[in-house]
Protein backbone atom coordinates (compact mmCIF):
# COMPACT_ATOMS: atom_id res chain seq x y z
CA UNK A 1 0.00 0.00 0.00
CA UNK A 2 1.51 3.35 -0.95
CA UNK A 3 2.02 5.66 1.97
CA UNK A 4 0.20 8.98 1.94
CA UNK A 5 2.35 11.87 0.82
CA UNK A 6 1.77 13.69 4.09
CA UNK A 7 -0.63 13.57 6.97
CA UNK A 8 -2.20 16.35 8.87
CA UNK A 9 -0.68 19.19 7.00
CA UNK A 10 -2.28 22.32 8.40
CA UNK A 11 -4.87 24.29 6.46
CA UNK A 12 -4.62 27.73 8.08
CA UNK A 13 -6.39 29.45 5.20
CA UNK A 14 -9.66 27.64 6.01
CA UNK A 15 -9.65 28.05 9.80
CA UNK A 16 -11.54 31.35 9.67
CA UNK A 17 -14.56 29.54 8.20
CA UNK A 18 -14.87 27.06 11.08
CA UNK A 19 -17.17 27.50 14.07
CA UNK A 20 -15.49 28.81 17.21
CA UNK A 21 -13.76 26.09 19.18
CA UNK A 22 -13.37 23.75 16.20
CA UNK A 23 -9.97 22.12 16.01
CA UNK A 24 -8.57 21.72 12.51
CA UNK A 25 -6.60 18.49 12.78
CA UNK A 26 -5.28 18.59 9.24
CA UNK A 27 -5.44 17.14 5.79
CA UNK A 28 -4.25 13.75 4.59
CA UNK A 29 -3.10 13.76 0.98
CA UNK A 30 -2.78 10.79 -1.32
CA UNK A 31 0.47 9.72 -3.00
CA UNK A 32 -0.20 12.26 -5.78
CA UNK A 33 -0.70 15.16 -3.38
CA UNK A 34 -4.48 15.35 -3.85
CA UNK A 35 -6.68 15.79 -0.76
CA UNK A 36 -7.92 12.48 0.63
CA UNK A 37 -9.21 13.15 4.16
CA UNK A 38 -9.78 16.26 6.26
CA UNK A 39 -10.24 15.81 10.00
CA UNK A 40 -11.95 18.32 12.26
CA UNK A 41 -12.72 17.96 15.95
CA UNK A 42 -15.62 19.64 17.72
CA UNK A 43 -14.65 19.41 21.40
CA UNK A 44 -17.92 20.74 22.84
CA UNK A 45 -19.83 17.98 21.02
CA UNK A 46 -17.13 15.32 21.38
CA UNK A 47 -17.37 14.78 17.63
CA UNK A 48 -14.72 13.88 15.06
CA UNK A 49 -15.65 14.93 11.51
CA UNK A 50 -13.96 12.97 8.70
CA UNK A 51 -14.46 14.49 5.25
CA UNK A 52 -13.29 12.30 2.35
CA UNK A 53 -12.31 13.48 -1.15
CA UNK A 54 -11.62 11.98 -4.55
CA UNK A 55 -11.78 8.47 -5.91
CA UNK A 56 -11.34 6.20 -2.91
CA UNK A 57 -9.70 2.80 -3.04
CA UNK A 58 -9.44 0.19 -0.31
CA UNK A 59 -5.85 1.28 0.29
CA UNK A 60 -6.72 4.96 0.62
CA UNK A 61 -9.64 4.21 2.97
CA UNK A 62 -7.37 2.13 5.20
CA UNK A 63 -4.74 4.89 5.20
CA UNK A 64 -7.39 7.46 6.12
CA UNK A 65 -8.92 5.25 8.79
CA UNK A 66 -5.49 4.72 10.33
CA UNK A 67 -4.97 8.48 10.43
CA UNK A 68 -8.40 8.95 12.01
CA UNK A 69 -7.54 6.31 14.62
CA UNK A 70 -4.55 8.40 15.67
CA UNK A 71 -6.89 11.32 16.31
CA UNK A 72 -9.43 9.06 18.03
CA UNK A 73 -6.77 7.67 20.35
CA UNK A 74 -5.63 11.15 21.33
CA UNK A 75 -9.00 12.95 21.53
CA UNK A 76 -11.40 10.12 22.51
CA UNK A 77 -14.43 11.46 20.59
CA UNK A 78 -17.74 9.77 21.40
CA UNK A 79 -19.21 10.67 18.00
CA UNK A 80 -17.89 10.14 14.49
CA UNK A 81 -19.32 11.87 11.42
CA UNK A 82 -17.98 10.19 8.27
CA UNK A 83 -18.71 12.37 5.23
CA UNK A 84 -18.14 10.78 1.84
CA UNK A 85 -20.31 13.28 -0.06
CA UNK A 86 -17.25 14.57 -1.96
CA UNK A 87 -15.86 11.11 -2.73
CA UNK A 88 -16.40 8.24 -5.13
CA UNK A 89 -14.81 4.86 -5.67
CA UNK A 90 -14.95 1.25 -4.60
CA UNK A 91 -13.38 0.53 -1.24
CA UNK A 92 -15.19 -2.75 -0.55
CA UNK A 93 -11.96 -4.72 -0.19
CA UNK A 94 -11.24 -2.73 3.00
CA UNK A 95 -14.42 -4.00 4.67
CA UNK A 96 -12.86 -6.81 6.73
CA UNK A 97 -10.04 -4.53 7.89
CA UNK A 98 -12.55 -1.88 8.92
CA UNK A 99 -14.66 -4.39 10.84
CA UNK A 100 -11.91 -6.37 12.53
CA UNK A 101 -9.11 -3.81 12.91
CA UNK A 102 -10.54 -0.29 12.87
CA UNK A 103 -13.89 -0.82 14.63
CA UNK A 104 -12.56 -2.50 17.81
CA UNK A 105 -10.00 0.29 18.23
CA UNK A 106 -12.54 3.03 17.51
CA UNK A 107 -14.76 1.55 20.22
CA UNK A 108 -11.81 1.20 22.59
CA UNK A 109 -11.05 4.90 21.99
CA UNK A 110 -14.58 5.87 23.02
CA UNK A 111 -16.73 5.90 19.86
CA UNK A 112 -20.40 5.61 20.89
CA UNK A 113 -22.17 6.39 17.60
CA UNK A 114 -21.38 6.76 13.91
CA UNK A 115 -23.13 8.80 11.21
CA UNK A 116 -22.28 8.06 7.59
CA UNK A 117 -23.00 10.44 4.70
CA UNK A 118 -23.26 8.62 1.36
CA UNK A 119 -21.02 9.30 -1.58
CA UNK A 120 -22.95 10.65 -4.57
CA UNK A 121 -21.93 7.70 -6.69
CA UNK A 122 -24.49 4.90 -6.47
CA UNK A 123 -21.77 2.27 -7.01
CA UNK A 124 -20.44 3.12 -3.55
CA UNK A 125 -23.75 2.66 -1.71
CA UNK A 126 -23.70 -1.16 -1.42
CA UNK A 127 -20.34 -0.88 0.37
CA UNK A 128 -21.78 1.75 2.71
CA UNK A 129 -24.78 -0.46 3.45
CA UNK A 130 -22.57 -3.47 4.16
CA UNK A 131 -20.34 -1.34 6.38
CA UNK A 132 -23.38 -0.07 8.31
CA UNK A 133 -24.62 -3.63 8.81
CA UNK A 134 -21.27 -4.65 10.26
CA UNK A 135 -20.93 -1.61 12.54
CA UNK A 136 -24.55 -1.84 13.74
CA UNK A 137 -23.72 -5.10 15.53
CA UNK A 138 -21.65 -3.05 17.98
CA UNK A 139 -22.61 0.63 17.79
CA UNK A 140 -25.51 2.83 16.62
CA UNK A 141 -25.01 3.89 13.02
CA UNK A 142 -27.23 5.71 10.53
CA UNK A 143 -26.78 6.47 6.85
CA UNK A 144 -27.60 9.90 5.42
CA UNK A 145 -27.57 11.89 2.20
CA UNK A 146 -26.48 15.19 3.80
CA UNK A 147 -24.16 16.36 6.55
CA UNK A 148 -26.68 18.55 8.40
CA UNK A 149 -29.16 15.71 8.95
CA UNK A 150 -26.35 13.32 9.87
CA UNK A 151 -24.93 15.78 12.39
CA UNK A 152 -28.34 16.44 13.96
CA UNK A 153 -28.94 12.69 14.43
CA UNK A 154 -25.44 12.12 15.78
CA UNK A 155 -25.70 14.87 18.38
CA UNK A 156 -28.82 13.17 19.81
CA UNK A 157 -26.93 9.94 20.49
Amino acid sequence: MPAPASFLSPEPESEHMLPAGTQQLGLLRDEHGAPLLRLLYYPSEGMLYAQWFGNLTSESVIAGAQAALEAQQKLRPALLLNDKSAATGDWSEAMDWLEFEWLPLAIQYGMRAFAYVFAPDMVNQPSALEFATRVSQQRPIQLFYDVDTASAWLLKQ
